[in-house]
């Protein structure tokens, strides 16, 4: 079977499988489950295009890889075909933990889980059953690697990932604040003292590279109609677990049921394969036709939650710099109360406040920091060596206070 496949992608045109071993990997069910789970959840609420999935996201990371390793060996450093399979492999299942709307799983279904925790148990799976072919991949995932700059390419600042998602996020949004210069960064890519480094002709471009990404945070992904969205759903499966919990009758998939019925903690995920045999089933289809079907429940919040979800009736959210007047929120929970004929212990679901934050760059995150290679041969980070006077901000951790309560009160 010939197993060097191309594949047709929107937005890097043709792009190659460049080894069996890879395509069998994308050929696993671990893998293949991510062409049914959304990239960017709820957002098509917002923008109607963002029904890209986790697997064209993946794909885009692995060309990215072979871009990058192209133009480093071609300055001369020495990265083998092992390493360089290694560390497309490590970027091609970087997200293969993620779960369905995966902030309202990791919310409401599986908690204390990080999807990347998620992702290394996953691969080290794999790894049994591939023979351990996926060694050296997970030591470079993992940072273990001696070669630091590879593991940087899949985790730091600018890191693929990222390159990626904002570039196809921008694609399928149409937001065209979030395009960037992925092909003149990557381009620009060497590699200083065993760490990745920009050169200094490519500093304009990592400007743009950082205001984009703090434009695509809130304008696409901390959009505040995309919040409504993630609270309801965080609310819904909130409010299904608790009935399963209670012994009620809660239609849903058996991967679902699984975790509604049973209380998953970190320690009982990695301790037992069954609850990572249930995860590795789940996707976007199990939560939304279970969504579907709970709009008939006899359970009145329930009911009431998901038709409000499925019809798009979504929260109202008010999002501003100081907390809401705690006076005004009591206020509305009284008329959510008499508005929706519920008990004052079930307002929560419907009046309530929450913070999100956004820091485009973080100059204290250690070896994940965007270091420019200046013509002298120095390197300095590029919050110092750019002279665009407002790029020091993002390293500022904004922090923004969100109320959610229903339009009819």
């Amino acid at each position: 079977m010939n197993k060097k496949k191309i594949i047709n992608d929107p937005v890097y045109g043709f792009i190659n499988i460049p080894s069996e071993l890879i395509f069998d990997l994308i050929s696993h069910p671990f893998f293949q489950r991510l062409r049914y789970i959304k990239q960017l959840g709820m957002t098509h609420l917002v923008y109607p295009g963002a029904l890209h999935t986790r697997f064209h996201h993946a794909l885009g990371a692995m060309h990215l890889m072979s871009l990058a390793i192209e133009v480093l060996r071609g300055k001369g450093h020495d990265i083998s075909k092992t390493e360089e399979e290694a560390a497309t492999i490590a970027i091609l299942l970087h997200d293969i933990g993620h779960g369905p709307f995966s902030h309202a799983l990791e919310h409401s279904l599986v908690k204390g889980i990080q999807h990347e925790d998620i992702s290394m148990l996953m691969m080290e799976k794999l790894n049994v059953e591939f023979e351990g072919k996926l060694g050296l991949a997970i030591e470079i995932f993992t940072g273990r690697y001696p070669k630091k700059f590879l593991h940087q390419l899949i985790s730091s600042q600018l890191d693929l990932d990222r390159m990626d998602y904002l570039n196809r996020d921008s694609f399928f949004t149409g937001v065209s604040e979030g395009v960037i210069s992925f092909d003149r960064i990557i381009k620009m890519f060497n590699v200083a003292d065993d760490h990745l480094v920009i050169e200094e002709k490519g500093i304009y471009s990592i400007e743009k590279f950082l205001i984009a990404r703090r434009l695509m945070y809130w304008q696409v992904y901390l959009h505040k109609t995309v919040i409504a969205g993630e609270q309801l759903l965080v609310k819904i499966l909130k409010r299904a677990k608790e009935l399963a919990g209670e012994g009620q009758e809660v239609f849903a998939t058996p991967a679902l049921q699984h975790f509604l019925k049973n209380e998953v903690l970190a320690k009982d995920f990695f301790e037992s394969d069954l609850h990572l045999q249930q995860f590795a089933k789940l996707d976007d289809q199990d939560i939304f036709t279970s969504v579907k079907v709970w709009r008939e429940h006899d359970d009145r919040l329930l009911s009431l939650l998901c038709q409000m979800l499925v019809d798009r009736n979504l929260y109202k959210i008010e999002i501003s710099n100081e907390p809401p007047d705690e006076n005004r929120v009591q206020m509305m929970r009284e008329n959510a109360e008499v508005s929706l004929e519920i008990n004052q212990n079930d307002v929560s679901y419907f009046v309530f406040t929450d913070v999100i934050s956004n820091r485009a760059y973080n100059t204290k995150a250690g070896n994940s920091t965007i270091n420019i290679l200046m013509k002298n041969n120095t390197t300095t980070d590029i919050a110092k060596a750019s002279d665009l006077s407002n790029l020091e901000s993002l390293d500022r951790t904004v922090r923004k206070h969100i109320l959610c309560y229903p339009r009819i009160i």
